[in-house]
């Protein structure tokens, strides 16, 4: 028989509808093909992009040339404009606002990669450390209250190219989600005086059966009400809830955390596509003992239909206990026939 949980957090609920199923393997993917084409964010292409933000180079190369690490560059069909002036209007019972953000996108090597998992550990933590970077620059700008990083791949999980990048957008507001995560760690903290998921670390490392990975920063876990097969949190032992005040030992250890649970997910799953989001505390908020920021990964296994839809359950095919059975037992270790 399935089981409904709640999120502790939220309070939203889902349900585990394990007889859906049949093997946590059930869900692997076929591989998919790359497709040769001329891409705008390998080396050697910077003019077909607009003018870097910034980037990592080295021996003092150029602007807007070769001889990159880590490139930032604002996106060519943005959601929301940079330039402007912040306005809202009412519209009778309705509101509305000037369409003003910063879309961004991270490319994360000059080398045409599909996955982040081609790349080192030290390679990944200057993409986190650009992210923080980013995040510093853009509170200084008064029009925005928070940004959100994240990470498409796949056609299924949104993706358009292939080369492995991720994407920052800036609102003039802080996104619901948010919000909802804000008010359910504050409910907790005012009626226990301590953070929820600091609390969450500490029953999950007690229990141990959706535990995943962890070093000495980080926490990967599979979340108790998972609304996704194989969806895992990574989540900072101590306590801080904005991103952009991790340190640089700290980048180092979510980029560690950050390439296990994601080498995991490609070796025992067959590449699924997946997106990735950090979740942090708004810009013009002071630093909160009720939130914790953390990175939430949703593999794109299965399909959201009318029910999710008209409801807002999600029904999940696999346990959560399960994923992080199967992902623990991924062996990195051993190299694969071939490869």
């Amino acid at each position: 028989m399935g089981e409904l949980r709640k999120d502790p957090i939220t309070g939203r609920w889902v349900i585990i509808a394990t007889e859906r199923s049949a093997r946590p393997d059930d869900f692997a993917c076929e591989p998919q093909p790359i497709r040769a084409r001329l891409c705008p964010f390998c080396e050697g292409s910077e003019g077909k992009t607009p003018p870097e933000i910034t980037a990592y180079r080295t021996n003092g190369s150029a602007p807007n040339g070769p001889g990159w690490q880590v490139r930032v560059v604002p996106n060519k069909f943005p959601a929301l404009g940079i330039e402007g002036e912040l306005k809202s209007r009412g519209v009778g019972l309705y509101d509305a606002m000037t369409g003003i953000g910063a879309h961004e996108v991270i490319i994360e090597t000059p080398r045409h990669e599909i996955s982040l998992t081609a790349l080192g550990t030290e390679h990944v933590a200057a993409v986190m450390r650009i992210y923080r970077e980013r995040l510093v620059d853009l509170k200084r700008d008064p029009r925005f209250d928070h940004a959100l990083l994240f990470k498409n791949v796949g056609q299924a999980a949104g993706a358009s190219l292939e080369h492995t990048h991720s994407q920052l957008i800036a609102t003039p507001i802080v996104p619901i989600r948010i919000k909802d995560e804000m008010r359910g760690g504050r409910t907790f903290f005012e009626y226990r005086g301590r953070c929820i998921w600091c609390d969450i670390i500490v029953q999950e490392l007690t229990e141990g059966s959706r535990v995943i990975y962890e070093n000495d920063a980080m926490v990967v876990i599979a979340p108790f009400a998972s609304r996704f097969p194989y969806e895992t949190w990574i989540l900072p032992r101590n306590h801080e809830s904005r991103f952009e005040n991790t340190s640089d030992e700290g980048l180092w250890d979510l980029a560690d955390a950050l390439l296990v649970a994601l080498r995991k997910l490609e070796r025992g799953l067959g590449s699924p596509p997946y997106n990735y989001m950090i979740h942090s505390s708004p810009f013009r908020e002071p630093d909160l003992p009720s939130f914790h920021w953390h990175l939430e990964i949703t593999p794109r296994l299965v399909k959201v239909a009318g029910f999710e839809w008209g409801s807002g359950f999600y029904i999940n095919p696999l346990s959560p206990e399960e994923a992080a059975k199967f992902l623990r037992e991924v062996d990195l270790e051993t190299k694969e026939a071939g490869t």
